[in-house]
């Protein structure tokens, strides 16, 4: 019998690696798990000079190297995944955060090639094209994301934050906004994993799926109550508007008391729900 792999997609900022301890959840529960590096992230990132130098000043203006990169690019690659290992099985793609607009996009180039989809606290436009048009709606206004970012988008040409902050307050401040259900001290490890720049044109580019493609695959949406980057209304506002869009595939749907970051707070809970 085939095996089933999960292709998990992670969000902004974030890399593979942050999904380790649910990948590993999985594969002792009998799946083929790979938690996969966006463009420009994980062992292929692609960091500003300014921020492995640690000119914070600088960091605020320099150019990102992934300026310009859009969300067809992000998808093509997730969908260039898909193919590779539909060849050996059925595959679920999970994308969490800003990676549900990415599985979104890939879905709806290869949906004949994916079983389900699954959305962690993630983006699914159906509406509104892009997770920067979620980000302005009223169910957004308790985010903490915002107050996190760094220098002008327009200039950078990225969505920066700064996981190596020296001002404990601000780094404390991205543990509350992105893993409130973790210790400070289990932060401080895991910032190392995580990236500065998120390329700012892939937030603003139109990432809505069709009804008759990426609306016919099965889809499961797992939100997360304590939530402080995508707070749980919007979340909620996401699944209705999708429901509306294809009444006759609707969302499955799990909850999780957890922040942002379930695959770190409550890895083996999260593949429960998972599986």
């Amino acid at each position: 019998m085939a095996i089933e792999t999960v292709l998990i997609v992670h969000g902004a900022w974030y890399s593979g690696a942050t999904w380790g301890p649910v990948v590993e959840a999985l594969v002792e529960r009998g799946h083929r798990a790979v938690a996969l590096d966006r463009p420009g992230t994980g062992l292929n990132a692609r960091y500003p000079a300014s921020y492995l130098a640690r000119d914070q000043a600088a960091l605020r203006s320099e150019r990102s190297p992934l300026a310009g990169m859009g969300i067809d690019e992000l998808a093509e690659a997730t969908a260039a995944q898909v193919r590779r290992f539909a060849g050996q099985g059925p595959v679920v793609l999970v994308g969490h955060s800003f990676g549900g607009q990415i599985i979104t996009r890939a879905a709806e180039q290869v949906p004949d090639l994916v079983r389900r989809l699954v959305y962690v606290a993630a983006y699914c436009p159906v509406r509104l094209g892009s997770a920067a048009a979620y980000n302005a709606l009223p169910e957004n206004r308790t985010s903490l994301s915002e107050t996190m970012q760094i220098g002008d988008p327009a200039a950078t040409g990225a969505v920066r934050v700064d996981p190596r902050d020296t001002d404990p307050a601000r780094r404390e401040l991205g543990r509350v906004a992105f893993f409130n259900d973790i210790p400070t001290e289990r932060y401080e490890a895991v910032s190392a994993y995580l990236m500065p720049d998120h390329p700012l044109q892939s937030a603003l580019d139109d990432a809505r799926g069709t009804p008759g493609r990426w609306g016919r695959i099965p889809r499961r949406y797992i939100r997360c109550t304590l939530d402080r980057a995508i707070p749980i209304a919007l979340q909620d506002r996401m699944i209705a508007e999708a429901d509306e869009a294809t009444p006759g595939n609707r969302f499955e749907v799990a909850t999780l008391p957890a922040s942002h970051s379930p695959f770190l707070s409550m890895p083996d809970r999260l593949a429960e729900v998972l599986v």
